[in-house]
């Protein structure tokens, strides 16, 4: 089984639960949690077996003559793993800094002798994508891609959301439409490289059926202060087990990282 390696791509390549369930946009806090110049970098593993790295920053950009953020995402196998698979995916998304809301993405796909390039660009006057591989597409409003979901969880204001509580977002990625429902599971300490540290839990929804046993296989903890900084993925596949993606390196965060030795 391949297991694909970028934080962001995993999190839709493993086949979402998605039902009818009406949308809801909680709360955003005005942006405390990420700076231009952030820079995160994971490892991913089976085991003791590293599979791969992630590399998530986020600098200025310009849309348009609009400031804007720009995020970048690329992940690829190293070592043994890059041998057989030979993966590197680039991602990247300029979004609106007050709304967190995509104005373009690009995805350059190399995996094996397999490669794809596409861009997308959003026009929120009448909620509609245009995809160079695909053309025009209508879509839900407000609607997000993978890069700007992930900062947008990290704004959300969690004391607006009790435990069970359930988030939803709607995603564009791969020329399709998403609905990205999440489950706050509470508060967890958990270990790192760095100590340990106080972490808010969720639980994205998951398909039962081939790769996954139960609909919460997928947990992703993030720190529980100004931060919200995903320091922890885990997957639990039928097949392979536990697979981890962990911090390994953080630069520029907004505010002091506080581990516990």
């Amino acid at each position: 089984m391949k297991v694909r390696i970028s934080f962001f791509f995993m999190l839709l390549l493993v086949a979402f639960y998605a039902d009818a369930k009406e949308i809801f946009t909680p709360i955003l806090y005005p942006n405390t949690a990420y700076k231009t110049g952030e820079n995160l970098t994971y490892q991913i593993r089976y085991g003791f077996m590293v599979g791969g790295t992630t590399t998530l920053s986020i600098n200025e950009g310009v849309y348009k003559n609009k400031s804007v953020f720009h995020a970048l995402a690329i992940g690829q196998t190293i070592g043994m793993a890059d041998n057989i698979y030979g993966v590197e995916d680039i991602y990247e998304s300029w979004f609106d800094k007050e709304t967190n809301l995509p104005y373009k993405q690009i995805r350059k796909i190399k995996e094996g002798k397999y490669t794809q390039y596409n861009e997308v660009t959003y026009n929120r006057e009448n909620n509609t994508v245009n995809s160079k591989l695909s053309g025009i597409h209508s879509v839900p409003e407000k609607i997000l891609d993978l890069s700007s979901t992930f900062y947008y969880i990290r704004r959300l204001d969690f004391s607006k959301i009790k435990e069970g509580d359930e988030v939803s977002v709607n995603m564009y990625f791969s020329d399709e439409i998403f609905p990205f429902h999440l489950i706050y599971k509470g508060k967890q300490t958990i270990k790192t490289k760095f100590g340990s540290i106080s972490c808010i839990k969720i639980s994205p929804l998951v398909e039962v059926g081939r790769m996954f046993k139960e609909q919460d296989d997928l947990t992703i903890w993030f720190t529980d202060d100004g931060n919200r900084l995903p320091v922890l993925v885990r997957m639990d596949i039928r097949i392979v087990g536990s697979v981890y993606l962990k911090l390994v390196d953080y630069k520029n965060t907004v505010n002091p990282l506080i581990f516990r030795r």
